[in-house]
C-alpha cells in the first residue's frame, strides 16, 4: 500500500483495525517487538516499509556511520518471532537500536500510545533551534567547547606527570643519557653495516680493485690502451669516410670513462687501510645502536623520535611550575570563549522561546484549546561532571536545557507535555507545533492518531486546515472519525475488517470519489445512510 504526498486520511469503523497502521510503523522504526504482534496459529508476523529518501543528507550520514551503502530508497523489513525479532535495511541485517538511529527523522507518530519527538524532552532543543536557527552560535559553541576539551586535558596530563615527580624526571634523563651519548642519525645503521663490511675485507677488496686497475690502465696493452688503439685506427677512418664519425665518438667515449674508472680504482685502494682499532671502535657503535632501535618498536627511526620529545617532556617537568601556569590560563581562556559563545547562544534561545511559545499558543487556540497556553522553559543544563561556567554545567550544545510546558487551562501550573492525560491534546499540541515549524522540521511524515479526540464541529474543521497546512511541506497520514477532517485528505483511504474462514484480516482500500461520499455520509450519519447524508458529504468535499 502506497501513501501519496499531502494529507492522507484514514477512516474506518470502530474496531476495524486503523491503529494496526500505526503499531505497524512502530514496529519498522526499532519499536518493541512483543510475541503477542504474531497471529495465533502462525510462525512470524512480518512489516515491510519502502521510505524514499532521495538526497536527504541526514539520512545518508547516518547510512555511512551504521555501515550501511548510502541510497535512495530504504526498504525497512521487520521480522517478528517468538521471543525475538529481526531486522533488515535493504537487505542488510541490522539491529533494532541501529533501526532507531537511522528512523530519527523520518516519521513522528502522536498517538494515545506513542508520544514520540514532542513529548520527549530531549528533542525540544531541536524544536527551539529550529525556530530561533542559532547555526552560527551554535558552531561557535561546539567548536570552542572542543578546544576548551583538549586545552584542560593539556593541563590534566601534565598534572599527572608532574604527579609522577622525580621518577618520572629521573627515567627520562636515564633514557637521554645513552641516547645523547650516542646521538643515533636516521640511517646510519645501514652506513656502519656497509663501513664495517669493507673494513673486515680489506686486503681482499685491495687486491681485487688493483688487479682491475692493472688490467684497465697499468699494464703494457691494458684495457685502456687497447681501446685508444681501436680510437686511432677509426680516426684515420673517419677522415677517408665521415660516415664513421658516430662510431669514432662511442668509442672515444668509452675509452674516456675506462681511464675515469681506471684513476677511481687506484684512488680506492690508495684509501684501504686496514686499522683494527677503527673496525673495533665502529663495530662497538653498531651494537650500541642496535641495542637502542631493540628497545623501540620502530627501529632507530623512532628512538631518535623518542629522543627529541623526551628532551622537550624533560624541558617541561624541570619547569613544570611555569609550564603549567601557561597551560591553565590557555585553558581558562579557552573555557572563557566557549562560555560566551554558549551564552550568546542562550540569550538568544530565551528571546526565541517567548515568540515561539506565543505562535504555539495561537495554534491551540484555532485548535479548540484557547485556554491553553505554552511555555518554552529555557533553564540550566543539570547535573555534575564535565565542564561549567559560573556553576552551570557546558556542553557542546551549550548551557540550556529545553523543554516545552504545556497549561491546558487557566490557573494550572505549566507541566510537561509528556504528562498529559489527554493523547488527543498531546497531538493538537503536536500539530500546532509542527504548523509552526512547517518547512523548518527535519522530519518527513507525521502521522496523527486521534488528534480530533473530543472535538467536534469548527475545531473539527480548524484541525483539518491545519493539517492541511503541514501537509503543504510533509507527508501526513491522520486516522480520524471525523469527517470535516477526512473530507480534506488529497487520499483517503478506509479500513476493511473482513472475517473468513474462521479468520480475520483487515485492509487498506483506497475510495474513489463516489466511494468518498458514501463514506463520509456514512461518518455523518451512521449505519443508514440517507439522501441528506450524501448530499452532506458532497457538500464538505466541495
Amino acid at each position: 500500500m502506497g501513501f501519496s504526498p499531502g494529507l492522507t486520511v484514514i477512516t474506518g469503523e470502530t474496531g476495524s483495525g486503523k491503529s494496526i497502521l500505526v503499531h505497524a510503523l512502530q514496529l519498522v522504526l526499532g519499536g518493541r517487538a512483543r510475541p503477542d504482534v504474531v497471529r495465533t496459529g502462525e510462525r512470524q508476523a512480518e512489516v515491510e516499509a519502502l521510505f524514499e529518501v532521495g538526497d536527504d543528507a541526514r539520512i545518508q550520514e547516518r547510512l555511512t556511520q551504521l555501515g550501511l551503502p548510502a541510497e535512495d530508497d530504504l526498504v525497512v523489513r521487520r521480522v517478528v518471532q517468538a521471543g525475538r525479532s529481526r531486522a533488515t535495511v535493504n537487505g542488510h541485517l541490522t539491529t533494532a537500536g541501529q533501526l532507531r538511529t537511522l528512523a530519527a527523522g523520518l516519521v513522528d507518530i502522536s498517538s494515545q500510545h506513542e508520544h514520540q519527538t514532542l513529548a520527549d524532552p530531549t528533542t525540544h532543543m531541536d524544536t527551539l533551534d529550529a525556530w530561533a536557527d542559532p547555526g552560527a552560535l551554535a558552531a561557535e559553541v561546539r567548536d570552542t567547547y572542543a578546544q576548551a576539551v583538549a586545552a584542560l586535558d593539556a593541563v590534566s596530563s601534565l598534572r599527572e606527570k608532574v604527579a609522577e615527580g622525580a621518577d618520572r624526571i629521573d627515567l627520562l634523563r636515564f633514557q637521554l643519557e645513552e641516547l645523547d651519548r650516542l646521538d643515533p642519525q636516521p640511517g646510519e645503521l645501514k652506513t656502519l653495516e656497509e663501513q664495517i663490511g669493507r673494513l673486515g675485507h680489506t686486503e681482499a677488496l685491495r687486491r681485487l680493485a688493483g688487479e682491475a686497475e692493472f688490467a684497465l690502465y697499468s699494464r703494457d696493452r691494458s684495457v685502456c690502451g687497447e681501446v685508444a688503439a681501436v680510437e686511432a685506427s677509426l680516426t684515420e677512418a673517419t677522415g677517408l669516410d665521415p660516415a664513421l664519425a658516430p662510431l669514432l665518438a662511442q668509442v672515444t667515449a668509452a675509452r674516456v670513462e675506462l681511464e675515469d674508472v681506471g684513476a677511481e680504482l687506484s684512488r680506492y685502494t690508495t684509501g684501504l687501510d686496514a686499522d683494527p682499532e677503527h673496525l673495533a671502535t665502529l663495530q662497538d657503535r653498531l651494537h650500541g645502536l642496535r641495542r637502542i632501535a631493540r628497545r623501540f618498536s620502530g627501529g632507530l627511526g623512532a628512538a631518535v623520535a623518542h629522543r627529541d620529545a623526551a628532551h622537550q617532556e624533560l624541558s617541561v617537568l624541570e619547569d613544570a611550575g611555569a609550564h603549567l601556569d601557561k597551560l591553565q590560563e590557555e585553558a581558562d581562556a579557552a573555557l572563557r570563549r566557549a562560555g560566551n559563545a554558549a551564552k550568546a547562544l542562550s540569550a538568544a534561545r530565551h528571546e526565541a522561546a517567548h515568540a515561539l511559545g506565543a505562535a504555539i499558543g495561537s495554534e491551540l487556540a484555532d485548535l479548540g484549546m484557547g485556554e491553553a497556553k505554552i511555555h518554552i522553559q529555557v533553564a540550566p543544563q543539570p547535573g555534575l561532571g564535565g565542564l561549567s561556567v559560573d556553576g552551570v554545567r557546558l556542553t557542546p550544545r551549550g548551557l540550556d536545557r529545553v523543554e516545552l510546558l504545556i497549561s491546558p487551562n487557566p490557573g494550572e501550573t505549566p507541566r510537561p507535555l509528556k504528562r498529559i492525560a489527554s493523547g488527543g491534546e498531546l497531538s493538537r499540541a503536536l500539530l500546532a507545533t509542527k504548523r509552526v515549524l512547517a518547512g523548518l522540521g527535519p522530519v518527513g511524515t507525521y502521522i496523527f492518531d486521534e488528534v480530533d479526540a473530543g472535538v467536534g464541529g469548527a475545531v473539527a474543521e480548524s484541525i483539518g486546515l491545519k493539517l492541511a497546512e503541514v501537509a503543504a511541506h510533509h507527508q501526513v497520514l491522520c486516522i480520524t472519525h471525523l469527517p470535516q477532517i477526512a473530507a480534506l485528505g488529497a487520499q483517503h483511504l478506509r479500513v476493511t475488517k473482513q472475517v473468513s474462514g474462521g479468520r480475520t484480516r483487515s485492509a487498506l482500500v483506497p475510495l474513489t470519489a463516489d466511494d468518498r461520499v458514501e463514506e463520509l455520509a456514512r461518518m455523518l450519519g451512521g449505519r443508514t445512510v440517507t439522501a441528506a447524508a450524501r448530499e452532506a458529504a458532497r457538500a464538505l468535499l466541495r
